[in-house]
């Protein structure tokens, strides 16, 4: 299981990563000169956007790095965002569903509570 473990910490670092890319990528794209005609609040709205989904990406990178250390919070994190990320089809489902399995396994939740040393 710690390899299952330590492969979750990286993809949900490697999804708040790619969030955080995409999110300055449609704050770029969208706000681009003659992109949107006569749309003065793009900015506004691309920024306000973005403040909306950073608290997500946040949690997306501390579970990861959590996990990565085996902390018991990072666990019960990655279990609420992988039930929030189940509607995300296909990449959020796939990685929700794995992220559920591995952390509903009896070998992780020792691990998590330290009755079993990680190797």
């Amino acid at each position: 299981m710690n390899t299952h473990v330590k492969i979750l910490g990286w993809l949900w670092i490697a999804n708040g990563v790619l969030s955080i890319c995409m999110a300055i990528s449609a704050l770029v794209i969208f706000n681009w000169p003659g992109t949107i005609p006569n749309a003065s609040d793009s900015l506004l709205v691309s920024v306000g956007s973005l403040c909306f989904f950073l608290p997500g990406i946040i949690a997306s990178v501390a579970a990861g790095y959590g996990l990565l250390n085996y902390k018991n919070w990072a666990r019960i994190l990655a279990i609420i965002l992988a039930i929030l990320n189940l509607i995300l089809f296909p990449i959020g489902t796939a990685l929700g569903i794995y992220t559920l399995v591995i952390m509903f396994n009896d070998e992780t939740k020792a691990l998590f509570n330290g009755e079993v040393a990680p190797a």
